[in-house]
């Protein structure tokens, strides 16, 4: 592109785009909370397999992969640190040892409310400059993007 061209089309600022903000709000969330949970030990993606296995009495690393999104070898990962810190127990199935089933802890099922009421906290002090009703929508407008852009995996980073 010639300099009459572009002097045509003008260069957009990095501040002008929607997704240089998200990006910057997104990074110190996440850092945030992070920083949070250090004290425990357990890293956000460890918290998101915590998390989802609370609402399941026993599961699969299959299953983990496919309620996260990752992969089945980040899954196996992750889970592999969750046994060594003993917050998830890991066992063969009896019928079939190429699977296994996967359960919290005691101190895993401990945990993740501790945990959960970090991010709450950690959510209420970010956005506490929106009002509840601001809150709601933004939260509305994330959903449907997410929806609409098909966005099901979850973050972990």
């Amino acid at each position: 592109m010639s300099k009459g061209e572009a002097a045509a089309h003008p260069v957009s600022d990095l501040r002008d785009h929607i997704g240089f903000w998200m990006r910057g709000v997104s990074n110190h969330v996440s850092h945030s909370f992070s920083q949070k949970i250090q004290k425990s030990r357990v890293t956000v993606a460890e918290w998101v397999v915590l998390r989802e296995m609370y609402d399941h009495d026993c599961t699969s690393p299959s299953k983990i992969a496919e309620l996260t999104g990752m992969t089945r070898g980040a899954a196996s990962k992750l889970i592999d640190r969750l046994v060594e810190k003993r917050l998830i127990s890991r066992e063969e199935r009896s019928d079939d040892r190429r699977y296994q089933d996967i359960r919290l802890t005691d101190a895993g099922t401990q945990l993740v409310p501790a945990l959960a009421t970090l991010a709450d906290r950690n959510d209420r002090e970010f956005f506490a400059p929106l009002t509840a009703g601001e809150r709601r929508e933004l939260l509305a407008i994330l959903k449907r993007l997410a929806q609409a852009h098909k966005l099901n995996k979850v973050p972990t980073q």
